[in-house]
């Protein structure tokens, strides 16, 4: 009789034995699935789930009415958003799948949740259209975030093509905490349909467009001492934004649009102004290809 039998219970129930198929199988898991993100991926990500948990917040507090609140709770996941992104360029843990989960949570945060926003808010009495137009800053969020991460290359830039969707979030944000918060408000008449339509179809066109914005830089020393002005400018943002809240954000927000609308028209208007090199035909004395 043999000394042993791999086919008996006792040694089917070696504990030896299960942890070696139990290794085999998760080394099996692990070459199915690729490359897992690295663990320093681990802190970025936190902050975009933490995005994302912002937005959800600030829709259930739209839906029970609960509109200021709403406000601030998506412009704190803006601050997750930038939080996020710094960290990742700090710690170099930039990923494709941080690169995705950011996209979903940006899609919800300043896409899903600023649009249920501006229709609960100013736009559900004009069904169908009021519906139609606070679609569109889920739907051209969407678009943009699928071209960005399409031409995502790991570098990052001084600018975007087309406005960011956090941008056009807390700009819809910023409109209507002015028009919750401002006395002025009332004067411009800011919670009104005929203001926050073309505002939102002003703001969903810019994202799907070619319009370059300035991206907020990593505060680095060398960064600073590269650029003090704009670090100057960077930091007079914040400050009116601390000190003057929804006043300072509106302000904010408006000489960052401003920016970069008013400089893609200087360009075009130099461009138009700028003589076209002449293309350089055949000579007088030659003949074209096929002339008598």
């Amino acid at each position: 009789m043999p000394a042993s039998d791999s086919s008996s219970p006792g040694a089917r129930s070696d504990p030896r034995r299960i942890r070696h198929r139990y290794k085999a199988y998760r080394s099996a898991r692990r070459e199915q699935r690729g490359e897992r993100p690295p663990p320093r991926v681990a802190v970025p990500s936190f902050f975009t789930l933490m995005n994302l948990f912002s937005g959800f917040l600030a829709l259930t507090q739209i839906h029970e009415g609960a509109y200021v609140m709403a406000a601030w709770l998506i412009i704190l996941a803006a601050f997750f958003d930038l939080l996020d992104g710094m960290t990742a360029r700090l710690a170099n843990a930039a990923s494709p799948f941080g690169v995705e989960l950011d996209s979903l949570s940006d899609v919800v945060s300043f896409g899903v949740a600023p649009a249920y926003l501006v229709y609960t808010y100013g736009l559900h009495d004009l069904e169908p259209i009021g519906m139609i137009v606070a679609a569109l800053p889920a739907l051209c969020g969407a678009v943009r975030l699928a071209r960005y991460n399409m031409s995502y290359d790991g570098e990052r830039k001084d600018y975007f093509e087309g406005l960011p969707i956090p941008g056009q979030g807390i700009a819809l944000v910023a409109l209507i905490l002015a028009a919750e918060q401002s006395a002025w408000a009332d004067t411009l008449r800011l919670d009104t349909a005929s203001v926050m339509i073309p505002v939102v179809v002003a703001l969903s066109a810019l994202m799907v467009s070619s319009i370059e914005f300035d991206s907020i830089p990593t505060p680095t020393v060398d960064y600073v001492r590269a650029h003090p002005q704009k670090t100057a400018l960077y930091v007079l943002a914040g400050v009116l934004i601390v000190g003057l809240q929804a006043l300072g954000l509106f302000i904010v927000l408006m000489v960052y649009l401003a920016h970069g609308v008013g400089r893609a028209i200087y360009q075009l208007g130099k461009a138009l102004a700028t003589p076209a090199p002449i293309e350089q035909g055949p000579s007088d004395g030659a003949r074209a290809p096929g002339e008598e």
